[in-house]
């Protein structure tokens, strides 16, 4: 502030100062007693609050017009400051009416076939002929049991089924010449002695008449008789038999007995047999369980074989998405980064209650090796029908309501644009849909044909001037 405007704001205050003093005097001297001192009071602080405000409006007349000058001065020579215009990467926009997601599923990679394999009869674990890792041919033998009583016992059958071999065959061949003559001589002599115990009878009966003997002896004479007409009769029966020959019923049951000891004797030759377990697929062993000199229960497992060839990856896609696939299609399946090419060859009926998919079996070619219990992965593309623009990541910059901002080059309206190829920055919301690496597809404002700003977007702003360089 210079020197006379001091001055004058001085001047003006104590001017104002004196009026106020007067006025409190002339108010105080129309007052007597206690009411001039408490008035005396009240207008000396009215007055120092008058004197604020007078020295504040003062200042308020005397600056304003100095700013005023002030800026009136400035604006009287403008400095011209060149707009800075910024060079920026573009890609034109092509429109697109589908994008396609790639989706990865995963599973285990499983032997088409593995078993547990075991006896199915107790006994003594004598000897197994393969180690873990061994590669066997289907039909090999792996382990074996003691099979010394099951030796015996057949052993034992073989004698009783000799046996009643033999008395078949006498059956079959009937009786002999010498036993039917045997039979007839006999009875002959059973005939002759009954005769003679009938002549006896009779002639015991004349002397009972005559009272020489006792009814006692007649008695016993006539049971004598009686007994050798019995075994008369039992001798023709069997004289009878023999010159009929042997019944069929006998013939029959004989035969039956054959057959019975027959069937007990492929019993034991099959429990022989499955005291060697014997390999039924090709395959290597995996786990040895057990040692020989174990005693195996039925049913116990002794090792574990699994197929080599022809490997299965077993998958869990949701249905939908299995419905789509087909039998006999070829896909690939990736494991531990390495890829094998793969069959779909089955499509599990059931879905799994827990994940919700449906499995899927694809076959791996016989040549393939990865390891049995690897984690398998399948990757599908799906094509999704939707209007939009692939666009780079680092050409969006995040939005309001959970929306995206693109920039684009719009025309200048400024016609002092240094150069042609001088644009305008222009702002488009859009909408992300699907992200896949380095790239985006969106959709919203843009139009096809307009051009996106593609780098540098974080140093720019809507209505900036900016040139496009090489993209």
């Amino acid at each position: 502030m210079n020197p006379d405007m001091s001055t004058l704001l001085d001047t003006s205050t104590t001017q104002a100062s004196a009026i106020s003093n007067a006025q409190s005097a002339d108010l105080v001297a129309s007052a007597d007693g206690p009411l001039a001192a408490n008035l005396s009071d009240i207008l000396a602080v009215s007055s120092r609050r008058k004197l604020r405000w007078y020295g504040l409006l003062l200042v308020l007349l005397i600056v304003g017009p100095v700013f005023a000058i002030a800026r009136a001065k400035g604006t009287d020579a403008p400095e011209t400051v060149a707009p800075q215009i910024l060079p920026v990467k573009t890609q034109t926009l092509e429109s697109a009416t589908d994008y396609r997601i790639s989706r990865t599923y995963t599973g285990e990679i499983v032997a088409r076939r593995s078993s547990d394999l075991g006896f199915e009869q107790a006994g003594t674990l004598v000897e197994i002929l393969v180690d873990e890792g061994d590669w066997i041919d289907a039909g090999d033998p792996i382990a074996r049991l003691d099979i010394r009583s099951l030796q015996a016992q057949r052993q034992q059958i073989e004698a009783q089924r000799r046996q009643a071999l033999a008395r078949f065959q006498e059956l079959q061949q009937g009786p002999r010449v010498e036993d039917i003559a045997a039979a007839q001589a006999a009875v002959q002599d059973l005939q002759a002695q009954v005769e003679l115990a009938r002549l006896q009878q009779q002639r015991r009966e004349n002397l009972y008449a005559q009272g020489a003997i006792s009814r006692e002896e007649l008695d016993e004479r006539a049971f004598s008789a009686d007994a050798l007409a019995n075994r008369l009769q039992q001798a023709q029966s069997q004289l009878d038999e023999l010159q009929a020959g042997t019944r069929v019923e006998q013939v029959t049951a004989q035969d039956a007995q054959v057959e019975q000891l027959d069937a007990t004797l492929k019993s034991i030759d099959v429990s022989l047999s499955k005291s060697t377990i014997y390999a039924p697929f090709s395959g290597r062993v995996s786990k040895r369980l057990v040692d020989e000199g174990v005693v195996i229960g039925s049913g116990q497992t002794v090792l574990r074989l699994v197929e080599g060839s022809a490997l299965e990856a077993r998958i869990g896609i949701p249905a939908n998405v299995a419905n789509r696939l087909t039998l006999d299609s070829a896909q690939s399946i990736e494991v531990n980064s390495r890829t094998y090419p793969a069959t779909v060859t089955a499509l599990l009926p059931e879905l799994d209650s827990t994940s919700q998919t449906v499995t899927v079996v694809l076959t791996l070619e016989n040549d393939a090796t990865p390891t049995i219990g690897a984690t398998a992965r399948l990757v599908l593309e799906e094509t999704q029908p939707e209007s939009g623009y692939w666009l780079p990541t680092n050409a969006l910059v995040e939005g309001e309501r959970g929306l995206w901002t693109a920039y684009v080059l719009d025309e200048v309206e400024d016609s002092t644009t240094p150069t042609e190829d001088t644009h305008e920055v222009a702002r488009r919301d859009v909408e992300v849909l699907y992200t896949e690496g380095d790239r985006i597809f969106v959709r919203g404002m843009l139009q096809p044909g307009e051009t996106v700003i593609t780098s540098g977007i974080h140093r720019i702003v809507p209505g900036q001037l900016v040139r496009a360089t090489e993209p």
